[in-house]
């Protein structure tokens, strides 16, 4: 047997067994998946009635439903992405366009790094002493602004990565023609990348909805109606885990409940941002 063949061989077996691993690792993961899957649907789809959408979240022992606290969530979460989410483009946009490999750009980098991987019961504690002790209560801004500080980083990743990816001949055209590089980025490199950034701030979106620590430290919880931003607002997350903590088996179906509308609504988010908005490939 010659050397090649040998060769040919030994690369075979490498690729049979990385391929045995990779399999065997994906049917770990879609196993734990459609576990946890069946158990929230199974558990989930009988508590989901019309007054689930029509009422308030009920005290003990009481008919009610999860309208207070799905209302809140999406104020909570629309805040925080519509404060978030322009800063973050804003900024990924600087270190696409303008900073690049400046000094300043870096740390940038790395502070967004931090921000990506930092545990979000830490921007919980971190909003709660500079807005929460200071105010003397807990109120749907100081949710929103964790929110905003979880978003942030997301948004930055993806719309630097999705303005790096337009060609620098587009940016060349339109600079040969006199435009300024502020006009470029905005009227050439923004529509070219506008379904990757588009994407990044629905991810981020799916991110943050269901987020229960930071809300716990800053908006609390809410048993009654209320959209004041400046009071205790109820969303789901929170109303979860005090109903799944407590000992009322009607409570249980209604954290069952919300569970499963926070997971269609992330399903759904991230249905359409891999498929409606997938970025476009360009060549170079």
């Amino acid at each position: 047997m010659n050397m090649s063949r040998l060769l040919y061989i030994q690369r075979r077996a490498t690729n049979l067994v990385t391929m045995a691993f990779a399999v065997l690792a994906m049917g770990v993961g879609l196993f734990w998946l459609s576990w946890l899957l069946w158990t929230l649907f199974s558990s989930g789809m009988p508590a989901i009635q019309v007054s689930v959408f029509t009422q308030i979240t009920p005290p003990p022992g009481s008919n009610g439903g999860l309208l207070n606290a799905i209302v809140g969530s999406v104020i909570l979460t629309l805040g925080g992405v519509l404060l978030g989410a322009p800063i973050g483009v804003l900024a990924g946009t600087y270190l696409a366009e303008f900073g690049r490999d400046s000094r300043l750009a870096a740390t940038v980098r790395f502070i967004s790094d931090v921000l990506l991987s930092a545990p979000s019961i830490i921007i919980g504690v971190f909003v709660y002493e500079i807005v929460v002790r200071r105010s003397g209560h807990f109120s749907a801004w100081a949710g929103i602004g964790a929110l905003a500080i979880i978003v942030l980083p997301v948004v930055v990743r993806t719309s630097e990565d999705m303005l790096r990816l337009v060609p620098n001949t587009m940016r060349e055209a339109a600079a040969a023609l006199g435009a300024p590089q502020w006009k470029v980025t905005l009227m050439i490199v923004y529509r070219a990348a506008r379904a990757g950034i588009l994407t990044g701030i629905l991810l981020s979106v799916a991110r943050i909805s269901g987020e229960t620590a930071p809300l716990l430290f800053t908006a609390l919880n809410n048993q009654f109606w209320s959209t004041s931003l400046d009071q205790p607002i109820a969303n789901l997350p929170a109303v979860i885990f005090q109903f799944a903590m407590s000992p009322y088996e009607d409570w249980h179906r209604l954290a069952w409940a919300g569970a499963l509308i926070i997971t269609l609504g992330v399903l759904l988010l991230n249905i359409l941002a891999r498929s409606v908005l997938r970025p476009p490939r360009f060549s170079a």
